[in-house]
């Protein structure tokens, strides 16, 4: 079983064991604001290869390159006017920019499945300090099975990968709960969102005062994490925009309001009995897993308002209800 180290009691214990960790070409579980990723070195094709390995995931899913700062980021990346702007508005924060590779970086290809740019976000909090403390990029895809619901919390990490990987970093629940917000600058100005997550677009656009392009949400393309039609999904099959509940069958709810049925469900989750977004967005993977964990055959989730944070969150969902390929590439 993995190791655990709290970082709100033992943070300079948790730096010095992770750059350790890292330095051997291993990967880390580590906290974040949105999730929790499981971190590696960035510049090592074999540590890279061992994310891969851990997660089960597919090597033309490319992963987030985390760093400590802009100067970092600068050295791996060419910005463009724009992204710079958005880099110095949301930095440190839940934001990746995918940006044109600069020839000389020492990003390997397996980080970025062979693609000539790459996703790039700075953390804030702990991470950011490890990265500082390690010296070079971490490649830091969430800290759960290739697919499967993302991690927020280190019992989560626990529970999916605790056999699997050496150390694990607790920094309790984290506070934003959905994976960052990924946008890329095209060439002619447009700004393209490629997956919602926990910045939300409104406050983008107030920043730039322009529109943001949405991609397709099935994209045949990979050109960044959380593209791939199915994923974040538990064992049992969702249904979306639920109104009753069937039998054996867990529900999720938002806003507080009861659905027919619900008194035959197996387990009553609300992600936010007020409505809040916020909240439902810090509870939405914890409440898959519990819904997951009650044996339920299928999870009945009821409507989320499609506006701030929910257009991550039902992103999320629609690709947790997608069709499941019966094979996974390795």
């Amino acid at each position: 079983m993995a190791r655990h180290i709290h970082i709100d009691h033992n943070r300079e214990t948790a730096l010095r064991d992770a750059v350790h960790v890292l330095s051997s070409g291993h990967p880390v579980a580590i906290p974040t604001e949105t999730v929790y990723g499981l971190a590696a070195d960035a510049t090592n094709p074999a540590a890279i290869a061992r994310i891969y390995e851990t997660k089960g995931r597919p090597q033309f899913n490319p992963l987030i390159c985390h760093m400590a700062n802009i100067q970092m980021a600068e050295d791996h990346a060419v910005f463009d006017p724009i992204s710079r702007k958005l880099a110095n508005a949301f930095w440190p924060g839940p934001l990746t920019l995918i940006l044109p590779l600069k020839p000389d970086s020492q990003i390997h290809a397996l980080a970025t499945a062979g693609l000539d740019t790459v996703g790039i976000r700075i953390p804030q909090g702990f991470a950011s300090d490890l990265i500082a403390a390690f010296g070079k990029p971490l490649a830091a895809p969430s800290a759960n099975s290739s697919g499967k619901i993302s991690s927020t919390s280190a019992a989560h990490v626990e529970v999916d990968l605790g056999d699997k990987v050496s150390l694990i970093l607790d920094g309790g629940a984290a506070p934003v709960g959905v994976e960052s917000t990924i946008l890329k600058v095209e060439t002619d100005g447009s700004v393209r969102l490629l997956r919602p997550g926990g910045l939300v677009a409104e406050e983008i656009e107030r920043i730039l005062g322009l529109t943001l392009a949405r991609s397709e949400k099935a994209s045949a393309t990979i050109e960044a994490p959380g593209m791939l039609a199915s994923h974040y999904a538990p064992g049992a099959s969702v249904r979306l925009n639920a109104v009753s509940v069937e039998k054996d069958e867990a529900l999720i709810r938002f806003g507080g309001a009861a659905i027919a049925g619900e008194a035959h469900a197996l387990t009553v989750l609300d992600l936010s009995p007020t409505g809040n977004l916020a909240e439902a967005a810090t509870n939405l993977f914890d409440h898959l897993k519990t819904a997951d964990a009650s044996g339920a055959r299928s999870i009945a989730i009821t409507s989320i308002p499609e506006t701030g944070l929910g257009e991550a969150i039902n992103d999320r969902l629609a690709r947790a209800a997608a069709p499941r390929p019966s094979t996974r590439a390795s």
